[in-house]
């Protein structure tokens, strides 16, 4: 279709030069009466150089010959003959054609310039275009689209990109909108194993298949093949494949780099991730093996102690064991019960079963299950009056509250104060624990909600740092949220903050389980 079109650009062209000759014969004799032969021959110079710089040598040739015919016929004399009386004017015919000659090419020249200028432009926009299109992917099948995509816009041509699989095997994995057919033909896959194989480039105006109508170009950086551009070429030109050629390479080393950064970053991030997960491992192990083994020894010792110490201990000191053995058993069942609901969050198995309770009673129940562990700490409950009823799961909120208060008893000393508030406002009902001990460092007081984070100040001190990080998960879950921050000079607050009304997912599927209750 393009030769089709050059052929009729060209004949066009010859066209009008000799009508562009012939209406200026006709100008000239009649208004060319007062002008000098000489001048009569430098105007028909005119459309030579026209021609050159608008159509190339061939049409300024033509232009050249039209003119001498024209300028012999109808000014030399005798006119109207093609005889020459005076044998100088054959040299003046020699000289314009010499000149017109030498114009003609510096002209054509030039215009070829100009071509390869006006083409290195747009071949460094289409790069430009495609660097700044690709560095804002990551994912590689929305890169490899657009790339294509964009091959396919820029070259006016069907593209598509061909990736090894994790087999090796060759695999279609991207192709511009109007190529499906094309892109979806075997032999592709076969052309495309060879380039990859050889990283050298194959088709149409090379040294392999150079009579396909289609160039298959290796995707490569650093003498590693990433895949293979396949682009239909159809029938252009041998003599414009060398420009095109370069054209594609260039388009196809930047499009291997940008999937080779992609893939980069994505095994950077499996690495990333593997790592943090072997961190997160050996934290829990370590903090199991530490957190298990104390409990775990104090019961051995309390029980050995009382099987074997029968006539030893009184009724006192066998009290005080059993109370050490059912501490260590509750310590390891807390223990258990945090790593239970961290794999229940992490899994998204967290169910809420939202009910209407007063928050007086969840207190009074996390503070008769720490009893034993409060015997040595003061507790001042300071609730605002007609505290309403708020929408929640009882059951979470107690592991929430005993967490926390667990906390408190934790990481402040005997006979300290724990502090329990709360208020409301018109939409959140407002819970504060404050103990009076080491605190939490500034820059800790986000951080000690993520798993296996320890305070600086507190890190000399068992814990496996996950109760908080399960207390901020339930918390919302419930549409809440819960922060640290320091209790004046000495110790820590902890408020939790939990919405007054059902959000309205919640309240419709309470209103289900409602009716299923009723059903049943």
């Amino acid at each position: 279709m393009e030769n089709k079109t050059n052929e009729f650009i060209n004949w066009k062209s010859y066209f009008i030069i000799a009508i562009y000759i012939a209406v200026s014969t006709l100008f000239l004799r009649v208004f060319g009466l007062f002008l000098d032969l000489v001048n009569i021959a430098l105007l028909y110079l005119f459309p030579v150089l026209f021609s050159a710089v608008r159509w190339g040598r061939g049409p300024s040739f033509f232009a050249a010959g039209m003119g001498i015919l024209a300028f012999d016929f109808f000014f030399v004399p005798p006119v109207f003959s093609m005889t020459v009386a005076d044998l100088r004017y054959v040299i003046s015919f020699i000289v314009f054609f010499s000149v017109a000659a030498l114009t003609s090419s510096l002209a054509s020249k030039l215009r070829s310039q100009i071509h390869q200028a006006q083409q290195r432009e747009a071949n460094t926009a289409a790069l430009y275009a495609l660097s700044r299109k690709i560095t804002a992917f990551s994912d590689l099948d929305v890169l490899l689209d657009q790339i294509v995509q964009h091959l396919s816009d820029t070259l006016d041509a069907k593209a598509a990109i061909i990736l090894p699989n994790q087999f090796g095997e060759q695999q279609l994995e991207a192709y511009s909108k109007d190529g499906g057919d094309w892109a979806s033909d075997e032999s592709h896959l076969s052309i495309a194993a060879w380039v990859n194989k050889h990283n050298s480039i194959a088709g149409r105006g090379t040294l392999t298949l150079s009579e396909s109508s289609d160039l298959h170009v290796p995707l490569a950086t650093d003498h590693q093949v990433h895949g293979v551009l396949a682009v239909h070429v159809g029938d252009r030109h041998l003599s414009d494949m060398p420009e095109f050629i370069r054209i594609i390479e260039a388009l196809s080393d930047l499009a291997a780099v940008a999937i080779s950064r992609v893939k980069l970053a994505n095994e950077a991030k499996v690495a990333q991730l593997t790592a943090e997960s072997e961190k997160l491992r050996t934290a829990l192990l370590d903090s199991l093996s530490h957190e298990l083994r104390t409990p775990l020894a104090t019961i051995i010792g309390s029980v050995t102690g009382l099987l074997e110490g029968e006539d030893v201990f009184g009724p006192e000191d066998r009290r005080e064991l059993l109370l050490t053995t059912r501490e260590g058993a509750t310590r390891m069942n807390r223990l258990v019960g945090n790593l239970l609901g961290m794999v229940r969050i992490e899994s998204g198995m967290l169910r809420l079963n939202k009910q209407w309770c007063g928050i007086e009673d969840i207190v009074g129940v996390a503070l008769t299950q720490l009893n034993d562990a409060l015997l040595h700490r003061k507790v001042n409950i300071r609730f605002g009056s007609d505290l309403p009823s708020v929408p929640l799961d009882e059951v979470l909120i107690e592991q929430v509250l005993i967490n926390v208060i667990s906390n408190a008893i934790k990481y402040s000393p005997d006979g300290s104060e724990i502090v329990i508030e709360a208020d409301h406002n018109q939409d959140m009902l407002d819970l504060t624990i404050k103990d009076e001990g080491a605190g939490i460092a500034s820059a800790d007081l986000e951080r000690v909600f993520e798993k296996f984070y320890r305070g600086h100040l507190t890190k000399h001190i068992p814990g496996t740092g996950l109760g908080l990080a399960i207390c901020k998960s339930i918390v919302e879950a419930h549409g809440g949220h819960i922060a640290a921050m320091m209790n004046g000079n000495r110790g820590t607050a902890i408020r939790i903050s939990l919405p007054l009304q059902f959000a309205e997912k919640d309240g419709d599927r309470n209103d289900n389980h409602r009716g299923e209750d009723l059903n049943h």
